[in-house]
């Protein structure tokens, strides 16, 4: 196994909640507000969103946390597979967007304004 990124990690959380005891409050507050089970969205369907995001994040904790979660809630595999590639798509649509500033920025820089 290799020395980043493993589920031992998640053990320390106690201890890194400690370092910055205010600031981890506000934002586990924040996540448990985020994760309820009686929000107007079903938990099968935060699960789904959670994971997309987790993969355009590439958190791997937050991929086990919420494919564990996913599956709880009672995702198939083939529902977990199309998230994954809406996550892809607009990942790469995100690119493309970027990629149009990016010219445009370019123009800018060249001495060509705004366009």
């Amino acid at each position: 196994m290799t020395d980043y990124q493993s589920p031992e990690d998640l053990k320390s959380v106690p201890a890194f909640v400690a370092l910055a005891p205010v600031e981890a409050k506000a934002f586990l507050a924040f996540n448990h507000a985020v994760e309820r089970k009686d929000g107007l969205i079903p938990p099968k369907y935060r699960e789904l969103i959670s994971l997309a995001v987790a993969l355009t994040t590439q958190c791997a904790y937050c991929l086990d946390v919420h494919t564990a979660q996913a599956a709880t809630a009672g995702a198939t595999r083939e529902e977990v597979a199309e998230a994954a590639l809406i996550a892809a798509a607009v990942r790469a649509g995100g690119t493309l967007g970027h990629a149009l500033l990016a010219q445009r920025l370019f123009e800018r820089h060249r001495g060509g304004g705004e366009t």
